[in-house]
C-alpha cells in the first residue's frame, strides 16, 4: 500500500534496517534506488529486509549518483542468483527520456521468471511503451513519479496491474526559509480516487537528489503530522533555527531548533508520539546534538511510524 522512495545513501538504509520489523509487519514496500559505488552498506540493508520477509523494489538501472548507467555493476553485484530466487523481491527498471524501448524489452526477457516494477519518470510516449510491454507477463507494478507521469500518461497502464503513484510532498528550499507548517500530501486518504491501488513518497528529502546537503546556514528539524480536524490529511511542520547567517555551530543551531520541536510537540496534542519523537526529546534533554545525519534519519523514521499507525 506504501511505497517509501529511498536512495541508497547511508542513513536511509540505515533506517530501512532499523525499521525492517515494521516495514515489514506493515505491509510497506520501499523503493531503492542504489546511488553509492560501495555496495557494502546496501547489501547488508537488504540482508536485513530478507530476514523480516519483507518486500521491495530494488531498482536495477539508477538514474542518480556514483551508479548511474552502471547496470553491468547492479546485475553482477547486487542481482545475485541468490537474491533473484528471493519471492519478495522486485526488480524496479526506470522509465524516463532516455529510455530505449528495445533495452526494456531485452531487460523483461532476461527477468522473465522475477516480478518487474516499471518506474515511470519521464518517459514520454506511453502508448508506445505500453504497446512494447503488452507481451510480458512479469510486470507486476506500475509506479508512477507524479511530477513526471501525467495522468494523460497514466491511463496507458490501466489494465490489471498494481497501480501506484509516488508524490512529493516535500518542498525543498534553504533550511532558513521554511515556514513553520504547511501541507505535505493527502494521498494517503485519496490514492484510490486517483485510480491507484497505493501511494508513495519520497519521505522528507524531496525527490531531488544531491550528493550533501552543503553548509547548514540554519538547521530545520521537520515533522510531519495528520490533522484530526481536517479528515487526517497531512502536513509538515518545520522548526528552524534562529541563528542563520553563517554555517558555524551546527551543534548550537541544532539544539536552538529542537527547542522548537521539544516545546510544541508537548504543547500541541496532534502530532504522534512515534519513537523518533520520543528521541528528540531524549537528545533535548541532554543537550546532545548526534550529527545531521542522525537528525534526518528520526525525521523519515517519524513519517514511516506515523503512516504505520494510520494505515493499521
Amino acid at each position: 500500500m506504501y511505497y517509501p522512495y529511498l536512495r541508497g545513501k547511508q542513513n536511509e538504509l540505515i533506517l530501512l534496517r532499523e525499521n525492517a520489523q515494521l516495514i515489514a509487519k506493515s505491509n510497506f514496500v520501499p523503493i531503492i534506488e542504489p546511488v553509492k559505488s560501495n555496495l557494502n552498506p546496501l547489501n547488508k540493508c537488504i540482508d536485513v529486509l530478507i530476514a523480516f520477509e519483507s518486500s521491495f523494489i530494488l531498482i536495477a538501472n539508477p538514474k542518480c549518483g556514483d551508479l548511474e548507467s552502471e547496470y553491468q555493476t547492479i546485475e553482477n553485484d547486487l542481482l545475485t542468483d541468490e537474491l533473484l530466487k528471493y519471492p519478495n523481491l522486485v526488480i524496479g527498471y526506470i522509465c524516463d527520456e532516455n529510455t530505449v524501448l528495445d533495452q526494456l524489452s531485452e531487460f523483461l526477457e532476461k527477468y522473465s521468471h522475477n516480478k518487474v516494477a516499471l518506474i515511470h519518470y519521464g518517459f514520454g510516449n506511453g502508448k508506445k511503451l505500453s504497446q512494447t510491454i503488452s507481451d510480458f507477463k512479469n510486470i507486476c507494478t506500475h509506479v508512477f513519479i507524479e511530477d513526471h507521469a501525467q495522468k494523460r500518461y497514466r491511463k496507458n497502464f490501466d489494465s490489471g496491474t498494481a497501480r501506484v503513484l509516488v508524490r512529493d510532498g516535500f518542498h525543498k528550499r534553504p533550511n532558513r526559509e521554511h515556514p513553520k507548517v504547511e501541507h505535505f500530501s493527502e494521498l494517503h486518504i485519496m490514492y484510490t480516487e486517483e485510480n491507484m491501488d497505493g501511494f508513495g513518497d519520497f519521505v522528507i528529502n524531496g525527490d531531488e537528489y544531491s550528493e550533501s546537503g552543503g553548509p547548514a546556514y540554519a538547521v530545520a528539524l521537520h515533522l510531519t503530522y495528520l490533522d484530526d480536524d481536517d479528515e487526517d490529511d497531512m502536513f509538515i511542520k518545520h522548526y528552524v533555527s534562529d541563528r542563520n547567517s553563517t554555517p558555524a555551530d551546527p551543534g548550537g543551531k541544532f539544539l536552538e531548533a529542537l527547542k522548537k520541536l521539544v516545546v510544541d510537540v508537548d504543547a500541541d496534542g496532534k502530532m504522534y508520539q512515534s519513537d523518533a519523537v520520543k528521541e528528540y526529546k531524549a537528545l533535548y534533554v541532554r543537550s546532545h546534538f548526534p550529527g545531521l545525519g542522525v537528525v534526518k534519519k528520526l525525521s523519515m523514521q517519524h513519517h514511516i511510524q506515523l503512516l504505520s499507525e494510520f494505515l493499521k
